[in-house]
């Protein structure tokens, strides 16, 4: 796969078409669905509404244009990965999983088609201005750890787990992970300098590394993501590639009180089990995870 950039596709229903004004036409159709404007774009394709007319119903269409992402080479391993990560995400059935409707492929663009959602992504509450309540911010991340302990207990790891694809309707207090499956597509697809496309900030120190993942390497990058909801900062930055694997595999975080000390007792040894280097004194799954992040909500007055 060629390299692209890191963000993940994060999809908005706001009610009116989104993207620069030089974007590539927007489709008619594909497979049976009309397409009904643009929502977002990302390194992974782009994402449209579009209505579904055996149904009547308006869905999310996420599309990946495989044959010019991918060299010929690689094309049917992308094709055949694709679909068997789409069934697998298709299975999950979960109050906080985006539900995944239908996948299918026309003249080389392959689709996913799911739920419409409402609402922002939680990137929208990672800087400080607008950081969410500490409470509500440990019981969303608890929410998340549910929907992966369910996903995990069902063999899908999810492997990009980061604010960007979180969404989040306020109004309602509807949260839901999505992107399940896409990014495992990434894994067919390295870059020439043997890095792997994603989001290497919310990396665990065995995902950079290419060893085989369990489910531990998503509770990581939630850890990284409840730190950033926490701090507006990330635990790891560096300014190249090789100087952040070395500090997310080799450098303690900075401990979150230091920088926040209104937040809750314990936070910072809760923090310190989710970012973990080494798995056996990393949560051991989601279930774990949300337990200690509820307990903590109640004293931060859930």
């Amino acid at each position: 796969m060629r390299p692209k950039a890191e963000d993940s596709l994060v999809f908005i229903d706001t009610g009116r078409p989104v993207g620069p004004a030089t974007a590539p036409v927007v489709p008619e159709k594909l497979g049976r669905y009309k397409i009904v404007h643009k929502l977002g774009q990302g390194a992974m394709g782009i994402v449209y509404r579009a209505l579904d007319p055996m149904i009547n119903r308006e869905v999310a269409l996420k599309v990946i244009p495989l044959a010019t992402e991918f060299d010929a080479d690689q094309l049917e391993e992308a094709r055949a990965k694709f679909f068997r990560e789409a069934e697998m995400a298709g299975r999950l059935n979960h109050p906080h999983i985006v539900t995944i409707y239908d996948a299918g492929e026309d003249n080389g663009t392959a689709y996913i088609a799911m739920e419409l959602l409402r609402g922002r992504h939680l990137v929208e509450h990672t800087s400080e201005r607008r950081l969410l309540p500490v409470a509500q911010a440990l019981e969303l991340a608890a929410r998340l750890a549910d929907a992966l302990y369910y996903a995990h207990q069902r063999q899908v790891i999810h492997r990009d787990i980061k604010p960007a694809n979180v969404m989040y309707d306020a109004r309602i207090g509807q949260l839901k992970l999505t992107d399940f499956g896409i990014a495992r597509l990434t894994d067919s697809g390295r870059t020439r300098t043997g890095i792997v496309l994603g989001t290497p900030s919310f990396m665990s120190p065995e995902q950079l590394q290419g060893r085989p993942l369990t489910g531990q390497s998503d509770v990581f990058s939630l850890g990284v993501t409840l730190y950033q909801l926490l701090t507006a900062r990330l635990p790891f930055r560096a300014d190249s590639m090789p100087a952040l694997m070395m500090k997310i595999a080799m450098e303690p975080h900075a401990r979150v009180r230091a920088m926040r000390p209104d937040l809750p007792e314990g936070i910072d040894e809760l923090m310190d089990r989710a970012l973990a280097k080494d798995l056996s004194e990393r949560f051991y799954d989601g279930a774990e995870f949300a337990a200690a992040l509820r307990a903590l909500a109640m004293r931060a007055g859930a």
